[in-house]
């Protein structure tokens, strides 16, 4: 590493969620079920869209996308709580703590893009359904998903190594469960005023943008919904984006206020909260989201079952 990363700390103690054994308990037990529980929603939503050829359309295409995603989402920074858990060791090595932070950034910002994608989708086939199949082509659809993955993975980088021309001289302790920014940078013996600065410009972007499309997408799709003339059709119409809208609402929500709040509002218990529902209880809801109010889905995931019902 470069002269910027010089740094006494060759590793950091993640105190986890709460310091009383009977709490640990408690939170292991629920950290494993709610990870057990995402984990197999969201592969089994990745399945039955592979398995139903009738699923092979944009829309199913980007939701495999993002339970993918998902699933990599919580497998970033569960699987370590429950092995600290079980070993009785908190510590996580330099390097592991800046490759945690590197794919939780990637992650993060691939669902806010996903979301995003998926709204626009929704948007064409909506406000202009006889135009779907030439708007929404294949080639289109790999094209967001690479750019994507593309901008993702170049913004964790660009934060991974503002990270390493930190210093970290002798605090090592993180109050949280795993390497985020925001407690890192608390951590340094030099300035994070620039790391803060890209997270406020850059980060915020990254962010907003995504999120103004959203918004103006659902927007036109409300507009154009409220001339349906069939009460039948709008129900399905807003039935379908109400599942989209309330991922949205989940996602954006946890995130503004762990990382656009004003710093007077924030303490260690509300962050942490927060940052618990974005982590891993958005991911774990999002399959039941899209699954149980979604005919097609149900019908996939009942015929994959029982394919594989003995006889």
């Amino acid at each position: 590493m470069g002269k910027g990363n010089q740094s006494t700390v060759m590793e950091f103690l993640l105190l986890g969620l709460s310091s009383q054994p009977e709490q640990q308990q408690l939170l292991f037990v629920s950290f494993l079920c709610m990870y057990l529980v995402s984990a197999l929603g969201n592969l089994l939503i990745i399945l039955a869209i592979i398995t139903d050829s009738h699923l092979h359309v944009p829309m199913y295409f980007f939701l495999s996308s993002l339970s993918f995603v998902d699933f990599c989402f919580t497998s970033t920074t569960v699987p370590k709580i429950l092995v600290n858990h079980i070993t009785g060791h908190k510590t996580i090595p330099f390097g592991g703590c800046l490759t945690q932070m590197y794919f939780f950034i990637v992650f993060v910002d691939m669902d806010n893009f996903l979301l995003a994608v998926m709204a626009y989708d929704r948007f064409v086939a909506i406000c202009h359904p006889l135009h779907y199949a030439t708007k929404m082509t294949p080639p289109l659809c790999a094209l967001l998903t690479v750019v994507s993955w593309t901008i993702a993975s170049l913004n964790g980088l660009l934060h991974t190594l503002l990270m390493t021309q930190l210093t970290f001289c002798d605090k090592n302790v993180i109050p949280h469960f795993f390497c985020d920014m925001a407690p890192l940078m608390k951590l340094s013996c030099t300035d994070p005023s620039l790391n803060e600065m890209v997270i406020f410009i850059e980060g915020g972007l990254i962010m907003f943008i995504p999120f103004v499309c959203i918004m103006a997408s659902y927007i036109h799709i409300a507009s154009a919904v409220l001339k349906i003339p069939s009460v039948k059709g709008k129900w399905k119409a807003f039935s379908t984006c109400g599942s989209h809208l309330a991922v949205v609402a989940l996602f954006y929500g946890t995130i503004i206020a762990v990382y656009f709040s004003p710093s007077s509002t924030h303490s260690v218990k509300k962050d942490t909260a927060a940052t618990v529902m974005y982590t891993v209880v958005t991911p774990m809801l999002n399959p039941f989201i899209y699954s149980l109010r979604n005919q097609d889905m149900k019908r996939a995931l009942k015929k994959m079952i029982g394919r594989k019902k003995p006889r």
